[in-house]
């Protein structure tokens, strides 16, 4: 009972959010194993797209230097990022996509030299250290052994 509560609950709050729709959803079903029909509406649809963008980031205290530049038109796209690298390497990757010969690009890697303000990030050495073991001697519980036997020795009963 208490999980049918909770589960209308839950229902309750997520059509009054928003996430299922209130009304119930119909299909008009075609052929045998009812299938939905398929409408896709695009209402923003650009059939020659153009864009460009582009970003750097150079940052002292962290060493971080990175930027990157693409443009876009059409089902062409062109662009290129680099990074410089742990070691003071800058890698530069330069590419093009097009629907004709899909991507493709080219990496050239070239180092920086003296002038580049390189941040090594030094961390301090972990040691690790098992856990002593301690071998604990086993612990037997012994109880005093007793042997009884019928015939056991009670001695004799006087009566004055």
């Amino acid at each position: 009972m208490a999980v049918t509560i909770i589960v209308m609950a839950c229902l309750v709050a997520a059509a009054t959010a928003g996430v299922v729709p209130a009304t119930p959803i119909t299909y008009a079903t075609t052929g045998y194993h009812g299938a939905p029909d398929a409408k896709v509406v695009v209402e923003d649809y650009n059939d020659h797209p153009q864009y460009s963008f582009s970003y750097k980031v150079h940052d002292v205290v962290t060493g971080d230097s990175k930027s990157q530049q693409e443009t876009r038109d059409g089902d062409i796209v062109q662009g290129s990022y680099s990074v410089v690298e742990p070691d003071g390497i800058q890698r530069t990757v330069d590419y093009t996509a097009d629907s004709h010969n899909g991507f493709n690009a080219v990496v050239h890697r070239e180092p920086l030299g003296a002038n580049v303000a390189s941040v090594t990030k030094v961390a301090a050495p972990i040691s690790y250290a098992a856990a002593p073991v301690v071998h604990a001697s086993p612990v037997f519980h012994t109880a005093p052994v007793v042997h009884t036997s019928p015939f056991a020795y009670s001695p004799p009963i006087y009566h004055h």
